[in-house]
């Protein structure tokens, strides 16, 4: 998998939908720079180490951030108030991307899950 293969899922993505995600997309690579781009699970995932620490999806009316861990978002849930969440995935709408603050903090919170010292990586 590829940084091409997500480029291409993103193209077949319609706006403002795809401008949105790839706002996500650049500011988790901000944040991570060193992480490995994927397609896992049919939608574009970012790895570290082999251990996927993040992803996202367009749906019909929703965009979602997946923090590919179930606790993440149960940790910051007085700070997600106003958005609608399942267990995995943060619920943000179709044209507003993510503040970059938030993000920083969903990575950060799955970053310090895992096992590598992987928090002090700019998130």
């Amino acid at each position: 998998m590829s940084v091409a293969e997500v480029d291409a899922h993103l193209g077949g993505i319609e706006e403002p939908k795809r401008s949105t995600l790839q706002s996500l997309r650049l500011t988790i690579l901000e944040l991570v720079p060193e992480a490995e781009q994927v397609i896992s699970y049919r939608i574009p995932a970012f790895r570290l180490d082999g251990q996927t620490i993040a992803g996202f999806a367009a749906f019909r009316n929703h965009l979602s951030h997946l923090p590919s861990s179930g606790s993440v978002l149960p940790r910051l849930a007085d700070e997600l108030a106003g958005y609608t969440m399942s267990k995995s995935a943060l619920h943000f709408p179709i044209d507003r991307p993510l503040p970059k603050s938030l993000v920083r903090k969903l990575i950060k919170m799955r970053l310090d899950e895992s096992p590598r010292d992987a928090h002090n990586a700019g998130a």
